[in-house]
């Protein structure tokens, strides 16, 4: 194991560095937004500009590295990232937030590629889970630790834009003095919905209702546990709960949905969700660690919703199509994510923090609903001729080349990788 780690230390400690920074203003953001006094829906407006921006980023960035290279492209970034959380403590308003964290947006997705890219070009078919597994801990691990630096500081003080902005210049150290060679040009992706819905219309509606649910969930979820009367810590806790719960459940879900048809289990996700958003709504729990349980029970469901998608729609396509497939989803679960913060801002504006829940149950049922719809549509694939499930990163950190790290594309052959995107069907990936 270390001869695999040891060439990607340096890429693996920046994808650290920069998530704890992520994870801090993830959860920073909205706190002190909320110390402001501005509503949800205000709050909600400036995460769709980061999903945005975000999507937009996933589509931008091939084109400056393939003109500056890799190294410069990420060195910008990562400045920017610096620069926009000390700007969040600078110019506290809600337009400049909105533009602020846009340009944040799009500077995380530029630079998870990159550092993406690079780890893609030190895997072989025959180490690509195990880096694969190793990027989603380290990934986790950095999420989970920004999340915890909050209750050191006062969110109101500027002392935690700082550390965030320090732990972003921090990441740059480690690729920035790589003597890794730059490796090639980014994935180019665009969006073929039509051709998308033909494969599976499943996998393009249930990515899109998993964006609305995911963008309710990071911009929303810390309001909600501000609302409910959690501290910092508590906060921290509560989101650190959902992403165990993830975990846990990512490998039956995937399991079952390797024996059975998926759709059937995206109904059994969708039911999970509702049926845990109502007893959120209905008991409203004040208790810490009731709050905390049922977070764990509902991060069961919210995370792995996204890898069954991709999972389905791979089922339908041929091997070499599948990061195809799997980048035009991702686009489409950043058009979710745009609106999940609308929904969720304006039913807590409405009714209070069960607002929250509420949007859940909203989206979850649509979820659920249209999957068991899909079943009376489509026949199910046999379970032989199924992708294997496979736990992906989590999608608010996913890129297009992220799922070049999958290990699912270890079954294509190295000249089908690189085919021209116009000879597919699913046109709109390439690697140019």
């Amino acid at each position: 194991m270390t001869s695999h780690l040891l060439p990607i230390m340096a890429l693996l400690s920046s994808t650290f560095l920069m998530l704890v920074g992520g994870g801090l203003s993830g959860i920073l953001l909205p706190i002190r937004a909320s110390l402001e006094g501005w509503s949800p829906t205000t709050i909600g407006w400036i995460g769709t500009a980061y999903a945005i921006c975000f999507t937009a980023g996933c589509i931008i960035t091939p084109r400056l590295v393939r003109r500056v290279g890799h190294v410069r492209v990420y060195a910008v970034l990562t400045t920017l990232l610096a620069m926009t959380l000390l700007l969040h403590a600078l110019f506290v308003h809600p337009l400049a937030w909105m533009v602020i964290r846009g340009i944040a947006g799009f500077a995380l997705a530029g630079s998870y590629m990159v550092i993406e890219s690079w780890l893609n070009e030190r895997v072989t078919n025959e180490n690509r889970g195990l880096v694969f597994s190793i990027y989603m801990i380290v990934s986790m691990s950095g999420l989970i630790a920004g999340q915890y630096t909050l209750p050191l500081s006062d969110p109101a003080l500027p002392t935690l834009f700082i550390v965030g902005a320090l732990f972003y210049c921090l990441a740059l150290l480690p690729t920035a003095l790589s003597s890794a060679q730059s490796p090639r040009p980014l994935t180019q992706v665009s969006l073929n919905l039509t051709g998308l819905f033909k494969n599976s219309p499943a996998a393009v509606v249930g990515s899109f209702l998993a964006g609305v649910i995911a963008g309710n969930w990071h911009y929303m979820a810390p309001i909600y546990g501000q609302m409910t009367g959690l501290n910092s810590a508590g906060v921290a806790t509560m989101l650190a709960s959902a992403m165990l719960g993830g975990v846990v459940f990512q490998f039956p879900l995937g399991w079952a949905s390797d024996k059975i048809d998926r759709r059937l289990v995206m109904v059994f996700a969708g039911i999970v969700g509702v049926g845990v958003s109502l007893f959120m709504v209905v008991s409203a729990p004040t208790s810490n660690w009731l709050i905390f349980a049922g977070m764990f029970l509902f991060g069961s469901v919210l995370f792995p919703i996204y890898s069954l998608n991709v999972a389905h729609a791979n089922d339908f396509a041929q091997p070499e199509d599948f990061v195809r497939i799997s980048s035009g989803l991702l686009i489409v679960y950043g058009l979710g994510n745009m609106t999940g913060p609308q929904l969720g801002g304006r039913l807590i504006d409405g009714i209070g923090s069960t607002g929250f829940f509420i949007a859940m149950a909203i989206s979850f049922s649509l979820y659920g609903g249209y999957a068991l719809w899909r079943t009376l549509r489509r026949a199910a694939i046999d379970p032989e001729d199924r992708s294997d499930f496979q736990m992906i990163a989590l999608p608010r950190q996913q890129t297009p080349e992220t799922f070049q790290l999958d290990p699912r594309i270890e079954d294509v052959p190295e000249d089908q990788k690189q085919k021209d995107a116009k000879d597919s069907p699913l046109w709109g990936y390439d690697f140019t």
